[in-house]
């Protein structure tokens, strides 16, 4: 055999081997930005969370997985600062789609973002992605949507929400 046809057959088994399962579907997603200002501080400094985030969703086999990505720009002086907020959350829902409001058939509050926010890069970035949440559907289309919650430190409102755009109906 020769060795292109050799390569060749090994380069060919290589893709067969990688390739995802036909049954395997893909997530849908929609990206959207909000800009957060803190509410306790109103300086000459730049004190805004600018948040991007992706909520994704897929059906595979009458289940409906959803998860989100949040990534942020925030003030460099916001880095070890874990005194800017009292709690933070990520609120991941699934919705059946439906004329009207959405009803949520799942949801899940995700508490790993407050120290992501309060510990980002040095210069004041950081992400966070949701664990993916899972709902055994029954007929119709759902879409994976999404808010974070913050609670600023002190200002004794509790959780200020944003809300971002809702995946693709799958």
């Amino acid at each position: 055999m020769s060795t292109t046809l050799a390569l060749a057959s090994v380069v060919g088994a290589v893709s067969l081997a990688t390739a995802a399962p036909a049954s395997a579907a893909s997530y849908h997603c929609t990206t959207s930005s909000a800009s957060v200002d803190d509410p306790a501080y109103s300086g000459p400094l730049t004190d805004n969370y600018d948040f991007k985030v992706t909520l994704c969703a897929k059906r595979v086999s009458g289940v409906t997985y959803a998860y989100a990505k949040a990534s942020w720009d925030g003030a460099v002086w916001f880095v070890n600062q874990t005194d800017l907020l009292d709690a933070a959350r990520f609120h991941l829902e699934i919705k059946k789609s439906v004329s009207g409001t959405d009803p949520v058939v799942k949801s899940a509050n995700s508490y790993g973002i407050e120290y992501k926010l309060e510990h980002g890069n040095t210069a004041g970035n950081g992400s966070f992605t949701t664990p993916v949440l899972k709902y055994t559907a029954g007929s119709g289309r759902y879409l994976a949507d999404g808010t974070i919650q913050l609670d600023w430190n002190n200002d004794g409102k509790g959780y200020r929400t944003t809300s971002f755009s809702a995946s693709p109906v799958v």
